[in-house]
Protein backbone atom coordinates (compact mmCIF):
# COMPACT_ATOMS: atom_id res chain seq x y z
CA UNK A 1 0.00 0.00 0.00
CA UNK A 2 1.90 3.41 -1.03
CA UNK A 3 2.43 6.56 1.41
CA UNK A 4 -1.36 8.64 -0.25
CA UNK A 5 -3.15 5.60 0.05
CA UNK A 6 -2.43 4.37 3.80
CA UNK A 7 -3.09 8.73 4.59
CA UNK A 8 -6.53 8.66 2.55
CA UNK A 9 -8.45 5.33 3.36
CA UNK A 10 -6.02 4.23 6.61
CA UNK A 11 -6.64 4.90 10.46
CA UNK A 12 -4.53 8.60 9.94
CA UNK A 13 -7.08 9.56 7.04
CA UNK A 14 -10.62 8.19 9.34
CA UNK A 15 -9.22 10.11 12.05
CA UNK A 16 -8.69 12.96 9.92
CA UNK A 17 -11.88 13.52 8.43
CA UNK A 18 -13.61 12.34 11.50
CA UNK A 19 -11.99 15.21 13.16
CA UNK A 20 -12.82 17.56 10.30
CA UNK A 21 -16.30 16.70 10.09
CA UNK A 22 -16.94 16.96 14.26
CA UNK A 23 -15.18 20.35 13.73
CA UNK A 24 -17.50 21.59 11.19
CA UNK A 25 -20.08 20.65 12.84
CA UNK A 26 -19.49 22.30 16.29
CA UNK A 27 -19.13 25.34 13.51
CA UNK A 28 -15.07 25.68 15.39
CA UNK A 29 -12.43 26.85 12.95
CA UNK A 30 -8.96 24.98 13.09
CA UNK A 31 -7.52 27.23 15.10
CA UNK A 32 -10.17 27.36 17.88
CA UNK A 33 -9.72 23.33 18.14
CA UNK A 34 -6.10 24.11 18.29
CA UNK A 35 -6.78 26.39 20.67
CA UNK A 36 -8.72 24.24 22.72
CA UNK A 37 -7.07 21.06 22.07
CA UNK A 38 -3.47 22.47 23.17
CA UNK A 39 -1.68 21.89 19.47
CA UNK A 40 -0.90 24.84 16.62
CA UNK A 41 -3.08 25.26 14.67
CA UNK A 42 -0.49 23.87 11.25
CA UNK A 43 -0.66 20.46 13.13
CA UNK A 44 -4.70 20.35 13.44
CA UNK A 45 -4.52 20.90 9.67
CA UNK A 46 -2.25 18.04 9.16
CA UNK A 47 -3.97 15.66 10.95
CA UNK A 48 -6.95 16.90 9.12
CA UNK A 49 -5.05 15.80 5.92
CA UNK A 50 -4.04 12.71 7.22
CA UNK A 51 -0.31 13.62 7.02
CA UNK A 52 0.05 12.93 11.02
CA UNK A 53 0.58 9.93 12.93
CA UNK A 54 -0.62 10.82 16.07
CA UNK A 55 -0.17 9.69 19.65
CA UNK A 56 -3.22 8.29 21.88
CA UNK A 57 -2.39 11.62 24.16
CA UNK A 58 -3.26 13.98 21.09
CA UNK A 59 -6.22 11.51 20.32
CA UNK A 60 -8.06 12.14 23.51
CA UNK A 61 -7.27 15.76 23.83
CA UNK A 62 -8.45 16.44 20.14
CA UNK A 63 -11.83 14.25 21.03
CA UNK A 64 -11.98 16.36 24.64
CA UNK A 65 -12.05 19.43 22.10
CA UNK A 66 -14.55 18.44 19.99
CA UNK A 67 -16.92 16.99 22.74
CA UNK A 68 -16.48 12.81 21.92
CA UNK A 69 -15.15 9.77 23.19
CA UNK A 70 -11.89 9.29 21.95
CA UNK A 71 -12.89 5.81 20.00
CA UNK A 72 -15.05 8.10 18.12
CA UNK A 73 -12.53 9.12 16.13
CA UNK A 74 -11.71 5.93 15.22
CA UNK A 75 -15.00 4.91 13.20
CA UNK A 76 -15.07 4.78 9.45
CA UNK A 77 -18.33 7.07 8.44
CA UNK A 78 -20.15 6.29 5.67
CA UNK A 79 -21.90 8.83 3.17
CA UNK A 80 -25.26 8.52 2.85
Amino acid sequence: MAAADRKAGGLQGIIGANVRRLRKVKGISQEELADVSGYHRTYVGGIERGEKNISIATLAALAGALGVEAHELLLRHRSV
